[in-house]
């Protein structure tokens, strides 16, 4: 915080710029806001809810920016009219304090955010969110926000958890076999589980992630390994953000990534071994049982 008043916000990459900023701790928050982006962790998203619930009005909007599923838990503490989700298909990574950098190719395509409401939120508070995110990059405002985010969720759950176990950037992921079968496998369990749920799948940055790596048999898995092989070229340099909590020796949300797919696998009785065993890596590496390595792949 200290380096973001003083110096601002720094932000390196394809294109580096810094940018003036006012931050300020939790505690000193006074007033009310009309619109909140929430980057938090998921697994505080209880504990920040509630504590930002005295700084809303009864038609703010808090627009969460997280993975996974967010908006149902949040909308349980602030109501469906004050929540709407944000699926930003970019990442970045935290250098030092004030400082990131951007992983991803900063391409105006490559910039996209995807919202959508959860519920009837207010229309000039929701257009002036929209107008407010186009100053970085593409905006697709969506209808069916459940679709676009089981999509992205499918590449969160395939990469951001061989991120952790392996050390490794989703574009070494991409390209050793081995990690490209197993994040294969998670996708298509993805897949599986959210047609089993009634989940339309809907497409992300123009790609259709449940049909291009939904088709079934032989050549539908030769085909999609090779697509897999050349998915991260933008974003190559990215590692999982849960592989940086581990490094803070803190818990990770893959409860609330692979998990979300091995829950409403079980709520449609359709199997995710694969997915299953990502947690399970994920959380013996959170108790120092395992060591951060590609010899975890021996695992499967």
């Amino acid at each position: 915080m200290i380096a973001l008043n003083n110096d601002g916000a720094k932000i390196i990459g394809d294109k580096s710029f810094t940018q003036i900023v006012k931050a300020i701790r939790s505690d000193n928050i006074k007033g009310k806001y009309d619109i909140i982006l929430l980057m938090t962790k998921q697994k505080d998203n209880e504990s920040v809810i509630k504590g930002l619930l005295p700084y809303i009005k009864p038609n703010s909007i808090l627009c969460t920016c997280q993975n996974g599923l967010p908006e149902e838990d949040i909308a349980k503490i602030i109501g469906n009219n004050r929540t709407c989700g944000c699926v930003i298909s970019w990442g970045a990574s935290y250098i030092s304090p004030g400082i990131v950098r951007i992983t991803s190719k900063q391409k105006p395509k490559n910039l996209a955010f995807n919202i959508g409401k959860f519920g009837d939120v207010d229309s000039d508070k929701y257009e002036f969110l929209i107008h407010m995110l186009e100053s970085m990059g593409v905006v697709k405002v969506e209808e069916n926000l459940l679709g676009v985010r089981w999509s992205k969720l499918l590449i969160n759950s395939a990469f951001s958890g061989l991120s952790v176990i392996t050390g490794s950037t989703f574009g070494d992921i991409s390209q050793n076999k081995i990690s490209r079968k197993i994040a294969l496998k998670i996708i298509k369990e993805g897949i599986d589980v959210a047609k089993a749920n009634n989940i339309k799948i809907e497409p992300i940055q123009g790609k259709n992630i449940g049909k291009l790596f939904g088709i079934k048999g032989k050549m539908g898995e030769w085909f999609s390994m090779i697509l897999l092989k050349f998915s991260m070229n933008n974003h190559k340099n990215i590692k999982s953000g849960m592989l940086r909590t581990i490094e803070n020796n803190q818990k990770t949300d893959i409860d609330k990534i692979n998990g979300v797919i091995s829950k409403y696998g079980r709520l449609s009785n359709t199997p995710t071994p694969i997915n299953d065993k990502i947690i399970e890596l994920v959380k013996n590496i959170e108790m120092n049982e395992y060591k951060i390595g590609w010899s975890n792949l021996l695992h499967f």
